[in-house]
């Protein structure tokens, strides 16, 4: 495979189609991934149904790419770095996010996973010393002063006890990992390793990784013989993961890690339009000016970026 000396700058690339396609599906699906979550929660130990979510998923990606012919042989490096993936993306940061959820309202978990954007921007600054644009550093602010406009009503209700800063802190911990990961996935594709073989391990090796805090903690491979049960993992499987990693991985090779990372801040404004029909969100001026404001962000940060 080929390999390069540094990854890829492709920060002022044209936004196109297949871009926008890959865009909309990310945002798609982990804005309609909160549907799923409760659902999963209460019989099952988080950490338990994280595997089940992970390992599913790169069984059946393993079928797929074995039924497709592609390649699965990589070198020691490579699965090391497919391992690191694993525990970075597809496992730790999910499972911390679990546990966030009781202690954090999910509104603030969507406000704290959006300075994912932050993050990757700091952190391709720091690591690939990247030239950031004024356009995408514009559009991030005004994205994130949209989305903490939002849901400040939730913000400014919550109580800040131990409980609250125990959320917030797990709930920082795993955009932490998350955004570490996207730069891993980055160098990866750089390197010239394949996102969809990637994908596949990493997933098994984030599954096999969460076995470690399953057995220290005592926790039982229960199933919850529930349907909804069944239906939200499938839907986590399938959607969330499987198609949606793809699409994300795929653009940070593409757009790079800065544009890619502002799905992060685009998908919660589609939950609340779900939350709307199911659950009768009730729309206030702040909250209609905050999404004004990360379409605006959308629009600046995904045009083509001009130092």
């Amino acid at each position: 495979m080929g390999m390069t000396s540094s990854p890829a700058r492709p920060n002022d690339k044209v936004f196109d189609r297949t871009d926008a396609v890959l865009y909309g599906l990310v945002v798609l699906a982990w804005g309609t991934s909160w549907i799923a979550i409760p659902a999963q929660l209460g019989v099952v130990a988080p950490e338990v149904s994280v595997f089940y979510r992970f390992l599913a998923a790169g069984l059946i990606m393993m079928v797929w790419m074995l039924w497709s012919g592609r390649p699965m042989s990589f070198p020691p490096m490579a699965h090391a770095r497919f391992a690191l993936l694993g525990i970075l993306t597809f496992s730790s940061n999910f499972a911390i996010f679990y546990y966030a959820g009781f202690w954090f309202a999910s509104g603030l978990l969507a406000v704290v996973f959006s300075t994912a954007t932050i993050f990757i921007l700091i952190l391709g600054r720091l690591i690939y010393g990247d030239t950031l644009s004024g356009k995408v550093l514009w559009g991030a602010a005004i994205g994130l002063a949209g989305i903490c406009l939002v849901f400040w009503p939730k913000i400014a209700s919550t109580a800040f006890d131990q409980n609250a800063l125990l959320g917030f802190a797990a709930a920082l911990a795993g955009t932490l990992l998350f955004s570490f990961g996207s730069m891993l996935s980055r160098s990866n594709q750089a390197m010239g390793l394949p996102v969809l073989q990637g994908n596949t391990w990493s997933m098994l090796y984030g599954a096999l990784w969460l076995l470690v805090p399953i057995f220290i903690l005592g926790r039982s491979f229960l199933w919850d013989p529930r349907p909804a049960y069944a239906l939200a993992l499938s839907f986590h499987v399938v959607f969330s993961t499987i198609l949606a990693f793809g699409a994300y991985m795929t653009l940070l090779g593409r757009i790079g890690p800065a544009r890619a990372g502002y799905a992060t801040i685009a998908f919660p404004i589609f939950a609340l339009i779900i939350s709307t029909v199911f659950e009768d969100y009730a729309w206030t001026p702040p909250a209609i000016l905050g999404v004004a404001l990360v379409v605006a962000g959308n629009i600046i940060v995904l045009s083509k970026a001009r130092t």
